[in-house]
């Protein structure tokens, strides 16, 4: 399988008479314009599969939730370093302040675990 990377506003030919043009990126959703004969059809996966089509061999599942990196710099590691601090002063034995640093310790782990990279960007 060919496998292609384009920007917004970039587009690929195929045999010839089709185009495929990639119009814009929102989060994890692109939006592509074809261009192609009328006697091409052309079907979302999904409707394939419901209307009793097969999977092409060549698909992959691909993962329902991508990685988004957050640039990280000298103001945001300080405002986490505030929000620690912070939850360190509040009563511990009350479970939405656990909660609380659990979901902060999962999406930025302590230092022990992993240290951010720090850019000037």
């Amino acid at each position: 399988m060919l496998s292609l990377n384009l920007r917004p506003g970039e587009y690929m030919t195929v045999g010839g008479n089709v185009v495929v043009q990639l119009d814009r990126i929102n989060g994890d959703r692109c939006k592509l314009l074809i261009d192609a004969p009328r006697e091409v059809t052309i079907l979302r996966g999904e409707v394939l599969e419901r209307t009793g089509g097969q999977r092409p061999d060549c698909v992959f599942d691909a993962p329902r939730w991508h990685r988004c990196e957050i640039p990280w710099n000298r103001s945001k590691a300080q405002a986490l370093d505030a929000m620690r601090k912070l939850l360190a002063q509040m009563d511990g034995r009350d479970g939405d302040v656990q909660a609380l640093r659990r979901q902060l310790e999962h999406m930025f782990p302590s230092e022990a675990e992993q240290t951010p990279e720090i850019s000037n960007g």
